[in-house]
């Protein structure tokens, strides 16, 4: 039978403290561009409503997406899988297998049909009706068509799930595709990236525990919070770029001082994504900041549309000394925090005058003490 703890109740039966699960909200609410009390309403949410079913699909990938969550201690994996979800199947770390595995999904996707959520994972090959990846003798298609077709809705985590990733590249001899090409009309929110940011999974699910559906998106899908802004416009390098200040070799002294990586190939002009907000291994850094130039691997086709890798984009226009970052970056840092906000905005009043609909926990955010308090 599925759970029925409530994510506070999953805190507090974990030990976590309440100052630490208001921290959890604060981060989810900064992640999601949400102005600062929204952590209340966040909070407010996760403590009246039942911790939601997730089921996670591996298909034609790497398990890199999965070992990006597993490695991840902010959000750590324990935040994602004890606090906020019951993960009910996941090849890669549930314990059951063969049968015992096979039946846990079927009793999701039979049992909690419109109410459970799916992750996937890996591109989906067509080819030859699908028979390079199958699962218990069904094709990867067949299996996404069915569980996700019955989902609430779907995260498509990493390259790969988004558009078809390395697999997809030239010559892409399995017809491999992203979810979205492969299952059209699902509720699909994209999270591309290789690997996806585990933050960004967390981040998505609250907003949909919290507001009854997916985060503001993008024409790709892909939610504004993450994907709306430049990652030149956030790079701790852009003062270099802007001062005319760039590595010519690696190792060289501009490598050392921490000089822009233009010139090496860096692709931040071209690229969304907030690696340099979130960053990875508990926020401490990210590639360019470790050295490495931006590969724009949350771009559309991006194995086939940016590489080489270590070649220079040809100038961007709008970008160099003429322009300052406060001109191009604080803009759009602007309208999508707005735009954030109005999404959210928009369900907090619509719940206040319909109380009953999907974030009428919205309306419980005025007695925040009563709510929160039973966590130790």
């Amino acid at each position: 039978m599925p759970r029925q703890d409530t994510i506070l109740e999953s805190c507090r039966q974990q030990g976590v403290s309440r100052r630490r699960f208001m921290q959890f909200c604060g981060t989810m609410a900064a992640t999601l561009a949400l102005p600062k009390a929204y952590a209340q309403t966040i909070a407010t949410a996760l403590s009246t409503k039942r911790k939601p079913t997730l089921v996670w699909l591996e298909f034609q990938d790497c398990a890199g997406n999965t070992e990006s969550m597993l490695r991840s201690p902010h959000p750590a994996i324990e935040d994602i899988v004890l606090e906020a979800v019951s993960l009910e199947y996941h090849e890669t770390i549930m314990a059951g297998y063969g049968k015992h595995a096979e039946a846990a999904l079927r009793r999701v996707v039979d049992e909690e049909k419109g109410q459970y959520l799916a992750i996937v994972e890996g591109a989906i090959p067509t080819a030859e009706n699908g028979i390079y990846c199958m699962i218990n003798g069904r094709t990867a298609l067949s299996i996404a068509q069915e569980v996700c077709g019955g989902a609430a809705a779907v995260i498509a985590v990493g390259a790969c799930a988004w558009d078809g990733g390395l697999v997809r590249s030239n010559p892409n001899p399995t017809g491999a595709v992203g979810l979205q090409e492969a299952v059209p009309g699902v509720n699909v929110v994209n999270l591309p990236g290789c690997p996806h940011n585990s933050v960004n999974t967390a981040a998505v699910l609250v907003h949909y525990l919290t507001f009854g559906e997916l985060p503001a998106l993008d024409p790709e899908n892909r939610p504004l919070f993450a994907y709306g802004q430049i990652i030149h416009d956030q790079c701790e390098r852009r003062a270099h770029y802007d001062a005319g200040r760039y590595v010519q070799a690696w190792g060289d002294e501009g490598h050392r001082k921490g000089w822009c990586l233009f010139k090496m190939g860096c692709k931040g002009p071209e690229a969304n994504y907030n690696c340099p907000t979130v960053r990875w291994n508990n926020a401490t850094s990210w590639p360019v900041k470790s050295g490495h130039g931006c590969i724009a691997c949350a771009s559309s086709r991006f194995w086939d549309t940016k590489s080489p890798f270590y070649e220079r984009l040809p100038r961007p226009a709008g970008f160099g000394v003429d322009v300052t970052a406060a001109e191009i970056g604080w803009t759009v840092v602007g309208a999508v925090a707005a735009a954030t906000a109005a999404h959210a905005t928009g369900h907090v009043i619509r719940d206040h005058f319909h109380p009953g609909g999907s974030a009428g926990a919205a309306q419980e955010a005025k007695e925040p003490e009563q709510q929160t308090t039973g966590v130790r």
